[in-house]
């Protein structure tokens, strides 16, 4: 199943180029706040989900291009993410530490944005916005302490993820934690869907040009070892967001580019970059030093 949010924070299923609103399937004020909706779907799936079939099924279809595609768990507890996970990234960017002994960080759940909105660029004069492409890994079954041989047990579904960031040396969470700095779509497709994600395809293009190829059997922390590592330390809640870290390739976004992302049997997003108005900080006022040059 493809669970989307749309519009005014409804609920809806994807059925091919279409989508159905189900919300009133669970039983949801759409306008309640804070918006947990998806939250509540995803802990309560397995009773939920013949609820949402048979709506998707009686109810109406629109075009997804008629709709405003937005980010599908708004409130996560937490956006865990996992830097420096593919070998090649961390020699294009001359990093000697690796996921799996560095551990993660975490993103502002301010920061999600999602497929029908554009990643705003904070003015910041003289430094430049980077894309990274990352699958997003949607927890369900909350818990702590989860064995790796476990993990399967605990993911709800995935999504494209995109970790925008102004690039620097300056703290990572600072450069990575503007509002739309953390696109999450174009839906949720649930991990029944998937099958196995230990070998998904992955390519992120600005406009024609091909920037990202890779795919998730090249992660150095894998999959089971990110679920593992996060709940070693904290207690993961249904909608938690994993990012699995971004492949080489990384490079600049300005005003009028599109960025698309695709992960083979997840789906595929594409936002635009928008210059805005506001994010001017005097930790951006300098220019960093020495200069990063990625290496190939």
């Amino acid at each position: 199943m493809r669970i989307a949010r749309f519009d005014d924070d409804r609920i809806g299923v994807v059925i091919d180029d279409n989508i159905v609103d189900v919300t009133h399937a669970v039983d949801e004020d759409a306008q309640a706040w804070p918006p947990v909706t998806m939250n509540r779907v995803i802990r309560d799936f397995d009773a939920v989900r013949p609820l949402l079939e048979r709506a998707a099924s009686e109810g109406a279809r629109r075009p997804l291009a008629e709709v405003t595609l937005l980010t599908p768990v708004p409130w996560p507890n937490k956006v865990i993410a996992y830097p420096v996970n593919y070998h090649d990234h961390g020699r294009e960017m001359q990093a000697g530490y690796r996921a799996d002994v560095q551990g993660f960080f975490l993103k502002p759940p301010s920061s999600l944005s999602g497929a029908g909105e554009p990643v705003m660029l904070p003015v910041v004069p003289g430094r430049e916005v980077h894309h990274e492409s990352e699958l997003a890994i949607i927890i369900g079954a909350g818990g702590r302490d989860i064995p790796r041989q476990n993990w399967r047990l605990h993911v709800f579904g995935y999504a494209c993820l995109l970790d925008m960031v102004v690039r620097g040396r300056e703290e990572r969470v600072f450069r990575k934690a503007y509002d739309t700095f953390c696109p999450v779509g174009p839906w949720i497709t649930t991990a029944d869907e998937v099958g196995d994600p230990t070998s998904l395809d992955m390519r992120l293009w600005v406009g024609d040009e091909l920037r990202q190829h890779a795919n998730t059997r090249d992660l150095v922390l894998d999959i089971p070892g990110m679920v593992a590592m996060a709940s070693a330390v904290m207690t993961l809640h249904p909608g938690d967001v994993i990012a699995t870290g971004t492949p080489a390739g990384v490079g600049p976004v300005t005003d009028g580019d599109t960025i698309r992302i695709r992960i083979e049997r997840v789906g595929e997003m594409s936002v635009n970059v928008v210059q805005g108005t506001s994010g001017r900080t005097e930790v951006f006022a300098r220019p960093y030093d020495p200069p990063i040059i990625k290496q190939q």
